[in-house]
């Protein structure tokens, strides 16, 4: 069974995620004050796919965090779909995908998928359905009833994202979601997402340092400077897909942004 893509409104707002001046700082323990990012700014349309790619420690896990609400700004606004992040109230729209799978071990797959419909008073029958249909969106229809330790790298990777899928989101964040994966279940992974992205139509930020996953997946590609985290520049990806990143067109955007990084 195909699920069909949410309905998106007329009156839909053209950019997705608008991120102006921000800056951030941490305390050391050592009483120390440090400057983590440094007058970001960055726009996403909406349906867009952007990567933001730089080396460990320059700040693109924080970033992500501030785009999402978990973490403020000392200074600069984030707005969502065209309002300001402290006003957005709309956050079951935006999912946020983890570095790690987080399953619940003691869940079974559609178990762990439902678990994103729990908050609200969605009957119970209705949770399991759209479980289901999301789990059958990823490729893991026959699955349901198995429990973490029963399934590959892969096959977890594919139930976080059907948790991440099942509130039908029109902004998907992801923070290296498919780093630990080998290097064949990654490449599914990632023509898994491109063929969802397409269906659903969401707007897409992830947050990688692997350059081919940047130039495979994304329309635009933020490089990051470390110390503190700012931006260096921005790459469009002008090339269609799917994309192989042997193929020499997509080289030279990889030996392009390696030599940014």
């Amino acid at each position: 069974m195909q699920v069909a893509a949410p309905e998106r409104s007329a009156t839909a707002v053209a950019t997705a995620i608008t991120v102006s001046g921000v800056s951030k700082w941490f305390d050391t323990a050592d009483g120390q004050r440090l400057q983590a990012l440094q007058d970001i700014a960055l726009e996403v349309p909406a349906q867009a796919i952007l990567a933001i790619l730089g080396a460990s420690g320059c700040g693109k896990s924080t970033l992500l965090n501030i785009i999402s609400g978990i973490v403020t700004p000392e200074r600069g606004t984030v707005r969502i779909n065209g309002v300001p992040s402290k006003e957005f109230k709309d956050w079951r729209s935006v999912s946020y995908l983890f570095q790690d799978d987080r399953l619940l071990p003691w869940r079974t797959a559609i178990r762990n998928v439902e678990f994103s419909l729990e908050a609200g008073a969605m009957p119970r029958t209705e949770r399991e359905s759209r479980a289901r249909d999301a789990l059958n969106l990823v490729g893991l229809s026959g699955f349901e009833d198995a429990f973490p330790y029963q399934l590959s790298g892969g096959m977890r990777s594919r139930v976080a994202l059907a948790r991440s899928l099942v509130l039908e989101p029109c902004i998907l964040l992801m923070d290296e979601p498919f780093s630990r994966l080998d290097a064949q279940t990654r490449s599914l992974m990632h023509a898994e997402l491109m063929r969802i992205q397409e269906m659903r139509r969401m707007s897409i930020v992830f947050v990688t340092h692997d350059v081919e996953e940047s130039v495979v997946l994304a329309d635009r590609v933020m490089v990051m400077a470390p110390r503190p985290g700012r931006v260096r520049e921005f790459v469009d990806i002008r090339l269609e897909r799917p994309r192989d990143p042997t193929r020499a067109e997509a080289a030279q955007y990889i030996q392009r942004l390696r030599a940014l990084i």
